[in-house]
Order: C-alpha cells, then structure tokens, then sequence
C-alpha cells in the first residue's frame, strides 16, 4: 500500500528524519524530553558532586528535565559570584538557560563570552562546540566553511587529547548525514560512539539501537527494525526517559507502514505527535510524519492540514532552511484530492526548494573537491620540498662531517698541548708543595725537640733536688719512674699525634712525680667528656705538659694552702677544648724570670699551633688568663684544636 506520498518521505526525509527525531536527540540535549522522571534523581546528586566539566559532559546521560534543573541552579549560583562575568561556566549555563527559552540570539551571545586559560584549553573547545552545534541548523545543508571550522576543531582536540574529542565526531556525524552523506555520517557515527565517556551507559546503549533501527529501516529489513525498536524501548523505560519511549512509537509507526498496516502507523505516529506537542518539543519532522501517515491512510485532508503546519513551524524558525518534504508530501495528497491545481503549486515550490538545496550540496561538494585538489597540490609541493630538503641535508651533514673532523683535529692537538702544559704545572707545584711540608714536617720536629729538652732538665733538677735533700728511697722510685715517663716521652717524639688516653697516661706519670717531689703540696683530677673516645680522639704530644709544668712549678711555689689543678678535656662545637685550671698565685706574683719561661712556652706552643692547623686552613688557638680577684686565684689556660679521629 505504499503510494507516493510515503515513497517520496522514504526516499527524501528518510536521510534527513534521524537530525530531529533521533541525531538530535543524541547531539542537542535541549531536544529531549522535559519531564524529570523520579529515576534520575539520584544521578543529578552524584553529577551535582563533580566538577563543571564533568557534570556537562555527564548531561548525555541525563533527562531534558534533569539538566534543565542544573543549568537553571548552577545559573542562579554562579550567577551570585562576584567574579561571574571572568568565569566561563557561568556563561555557559546562562546560554544554556538562553536555550531552554528559546532565545538562541542571546544565547549564542553568551557562548562567544567563554574564555578558557589557554587558546586550545576544554573551555575553548567546550564554547567552540557548542557555538559549531548552535549553527547547525538540523535539516539543512552543512556549508563547506562550516565543515572546515568542524574539522579544524575537531583537530585541536584531538592533539589536545581532550575530552570533547567525542563530541566534535558528532557533530560530523550529523553534518554529513545533513548533507546527504550516509556512508561518512556512519563512519563518524561509529567513531563517536566508541570514544563516548558513557559509551557503557543504558541511555547510549539506547540511542545506539535508536540508530541500527534506522540503518535496517533503509536496508528494509524490518525483523531488525523491530528488534532494534524493541530494544530502544526496553532501554527506555528502564532509564525512564519518556521521550525516547514516545519516539520508539514514531519508529513503531515507519515498521507499520512498511508492512501496509496503514492505521496501526497512523495510531502510533499520533501518540508521538501528542506526546511532543504536550511537552511543547514539537518540530517540523513530527508534522511532516503524521501528515504521511494520514496520507497513507487515504485521509488527505488531515495530511494537507499537517503538512501546512510543519510549513509554517519550519517558516517561525528563522534560522531554519526551507525542506521539500512537505511540499512533495502535498503533492501526493492534492493529487488523492484529485486538486491538480494546487498539486502543481506545490510541484513547484517543492521544485524550487530541491533545487536551492542541491545547488547548496554542489556548493559544499565543490568546495570540498576544490579543498581537495588543494591538499593534493599542497603534498605534492611538500614531497618535492622534501626531496630537495633531503638533498640539501645530504650536502650539509658532508660539511658537517668535514667541519666536525677539521675541529676534532684541532680540538686534539690543543687538549694534548694544553694537557702536556698542566701536566708540566703540575709536577712543578707538586715539588713546591713536597718541599713545603717537608719544611713545614723539620719545623714541628725541631719545635718539639726544643719542648723535649726543656722537660727533660726539669725532671733532672727534681730528681737531683731529692738526692740532694737525702731521700734515697723516694730518689729511687722517682727515677723508675722518670725512666718509665722519659721512655714514653722519647716514643711520642716520633709521632705528629698520640690518643689522648696516651696524653693523659704521661700527665699521670708526670704529676705523680711532682707529687713525690713537693709533698701534700697540691691536688689534681683529670676528667675527659663522655662524647669524646680516648683511644681515637688525637692531639700533638705534650701539649698541655708546659701548662701544667708551669702551674706546679710557679703556681703552687709559695702558697699557705694546698693547690688544686683541674684537667678537663671536652667537646664542643666540633673543636676539642682542653682546660688546664689552678689556684695558685696568678701571673701577677711571677717573678721577671718565670714570665720569661711561660712566655717562651707559650711562642713555641703557639707555633706547633700555626705549623699544624692554621697554617692549613682550620681554627686553632689557646689562651691564658690570671684569675687574680677577690675570691679566686690562680691561672685558667683554654687549648681549642679541631678534633682528629683515628
């Protein structure tokens, strides 16, 4: 029962049907249903939870109702925010606002106020589609340039890896299938769907056999239509989007006019139209098929009424394109009216019509013929550039090749020379160098030969100071033990430096020998700090032996009470401090001659000092104080030399 008022709708407004009723519905969210199903409450909180980008990408999965409520609220909300005009996401959702009131002016206004961080950032890319989505007018012929600001898009997103990627392979989609192209519009459409973030979702799955229905629709294979349309519904109510529900009627009606069941199409076409017209979603699609179907169904009257009001729908679009669907669809119904005269009027607006639109489609054709052949120029320019490039950059490694050889053999000849001419400065300050620390070695060995001596006639006079007082018993001992000291003072003098358990181990032997020669005359303690190891802590040998040679000797001489001498060896700030405290006389009761001995200690200590640490960078120093006072007296001598481990 196909006559030809549906045979000419099959045939024209088959490939443009799927921009409104189906493609819409996948691309442009703002024709989906606005009714808010109690179901998706639960996904608008979860996508209230993410961020902005997220949330609008997330708008595929969700009903006209839903998103309406968020743009509405995210509107309000950001609109509230002092810096609302430099935030991107408020313009945004104010165009989408803007949409749902049907002022795509003003809306596209506020789309062209987005600006992102960066000049390919997602925000560009977001206000790029959606202004690219805004002009594309459903139906109409995609124009070329248009086409090229679409593929120049989807280009920067692609290097961008961003996460539109998806959505600018669906506006090719579309554009193709606008323009009559149904094997690219299948190719994207694929293409679209496999790189959709939501690809898994029960809303894409049902979009995606929204779109197989109408694949089998063209092959005419209608047990595919009706599995596919049963599987859209199935979908559709469980994700309760009353709109794709209502539509998978629209499709239910195609399946009953290709089967001839002219009244089951008309009763199923109906319920779709009141459907859309009850939630204010009508388009010119929905009257052209309802006009089909009573045409189909011998009701011409009904299908002329129809399809003068899908021509003054499309008429209150501005933007819109003229179709001829409609005036092929009047053609068929005056001609059942038996009004030829009206069928030729409509013949020739129909006429008119296809013919303004294929000149359209020519224009885009040759325009992408014309781009075409300008590609291939310009790869052939390209491929002879780089036939020559790589001619040129045959000639310039040869040179390079020459040059680098012609300086690596220049380079070679200056390092060798410069390395015989370092190598020869080298052996020369090595020599200057040896020569100076073995100065500097003769210097320290004849500063404590000068030390040595000096002990030596002390420890003689007090050994000959007891024989002469009678005392053979203590003159005895004193030698076993001056022996025993002297034997360790000759053993140190081969050393630059000894432990200072080695060091205290001769000041112990020493003061017992004072102790032996001025009996119950003085005292001493030696104490060492915890955080110092006396077997690995080194200092240069007899170092503190003047100090404290000079603290019996002059120090404890001629005082009514007996003395106290204090040896402290300590750590601080990583300098061993070495602390010799007495309370003798003080400095100040030193005759002329004793100053003149501490004096010449204190050089040649100062210069065992210089020769083995100053000399060298590291601090060292030591110094003498006399306590004289009221209430304290005695001499306080501080040694500080950086600490040497073994």
């Amino acid at each position: 029962m196909f006559d030809k008022p549906i045979l000419s709708l099959m045939n024209t407004c088959a490939k443009t049907l799927i921009t409104l009723s189906t493609i819409c519905f996948l691309i442009i969210p703002a024709c989906r249903n606005k009714e808010a199903p109690k179901v998706e409450h639960q996904s608008v909180k979860k996508a209230a939870s993410q961020d902005d980008l997220s949330l609008i990408l997330s708008f595929d999965t969700l009903s006209v109702a839903a998103i309406k409520n968020i743009v509405y609220q995210q509107d309000s909300l950001l609109g509230k925010g002092p810096d609302k005009e430099s935030n991107p996401y408020y313009h945004y959702y104010h165009a989408r606002k803007y949409i749902f009131e049907k002022k795509r002016d003003s809306a596209l206004m506020a789309y062209q106020k987005m600006k992102g961080l960066s000049p390919n950032d997602d925000i560009e890319l977001l206000k790029t589609y959606r202004i690219l989505n805004h002009k594309m007018v459903s139906g109409s012929t995609v124009e070329s340039a248009l086409m090229s600001q679409i593929f120049a898009a989807l280009k920067i997103a692609e290097q961008a890896h961003s996460r539109l990627t998806y959505s600018f392979y669906d506006l090719l989609a579309q554009a193709y299938f606008q323009n009559n192209n149904e094997k690219k519009s299948i190719e994207y459409a694929a293409i679209y769907f496999k790189h959709n973030p939501f690809n898994t979702h029960p809303v894409i799955k049902q979009r995606y056999f929204d779109i197989s229905f109408l694949l089998a629709s063209r092959l005419g294979d209608f047990k595919k239509m009706t599995y596919y349309n049963a599987q859209a519904r199935r979908l559709a109510e469980q994700v309760g989007d009353s709109l794709a529900i209502a539509r998978t009627y629209d499709n239910e009606a195609q399946i009953y006019s290709r089967q001839l069941q002219t009244a089951k199409a008309l009763a199923s076409s109906k319920i779709y139209f009141n459907y859309l017209k009850k939630t204010n979603n009508l388009n010119g699609i929905a009257y052209n098929n309802l006009a089909t179907a009573f045409s189909q169904n011998h009701e011409p009257d009904s299908a002329i009424k129809y399809y003068h009001a899908g021509i003054a729908f499309e008429k209150r679009d501005a933007s819109a394109r003229q179709k001829d669907i409609y005036y092929n669809g009047l053609i068929e119904a005056y001609k059942m009216k038996g009004d030829f005269a009206h069928a030729l009027q409509a013949a020739d607006s129909a006429y008119a019509i296809e013919l303004r639109n294929y000149k359209a489609i020519e224009a885009v054709k040759v325009a992408e013929i014309h781009e075409k052949y300008q590609t291939e120029k310009k790869d052939r320019n390209i491929a002879e550039l780089n036939n020559r490039n790589k001619l040129n950059e045959t000639i310039i490694k040869q040179q390079r090749w020459t040059i680098f050889l012609t300086l690596l053999v220049f380079m070679g000849v200056v390092s060798f020379l410069y390395t015989f001419y370092r190598q020869q400065r080298l052996r020369e300050k090595n020599k200057l160098l040896k020569s100076e620390n073995q100065r500097l070695n003769v210097e320290q060995k004849m500063l404590q030969a000068q030390l040595n001596p000096h002990f030596i006639f002390n420890a003689i006079a007090n050994l000959q100071s007891l024989i002469a007082s009678g005392h053979v018993e203590e003159s005895v001992s004193y030698l076993r033990s001056f022996s025993g000291l002297l034997r360790g003072v000759l053993e140190q003098n081969r050393k630059d430096f000894i432990e200072i358990e080695e060091e205290i181990a001769s000041l112990n032997h020493y003061l017992q020998l004072q102790q032996m020669r001025y009996p119950d005359v003085f005292d001493y303690k030696i104490t060492v700090d915890e955080e110092l190891d006396q077997n690995e802590t080194l200092i240069p040998p007899m170092l503190v032996q003047p100090f404290v040679e000079n603290a019996i000797e002059h120090g404890f001489r001629n005082i009514t009470y007996k003395g106290l001498l204090t040896i402290a060896f300590r750590k601080k700030n990583d300098l061993l401090v070495i602390e010799i405290d007495d309370n003798g006389s003080g400095l100040t009761k030193k005759t002329t001659e004793d100053q003149k001995k501490q004096s010449l200690a204190q050089v040649i200590l100062k210069e065992r000092i210089d020769l083995l640490f100053t000399a060298k960078g590291q601090k060292a120093e030591f110094k003498v104080k006399d306590k004289g006072g009221d209430t304290a007296t005695g001499v306080f001598a501080e040694i500080l030399i950086p600490i040497i481990n073994d």
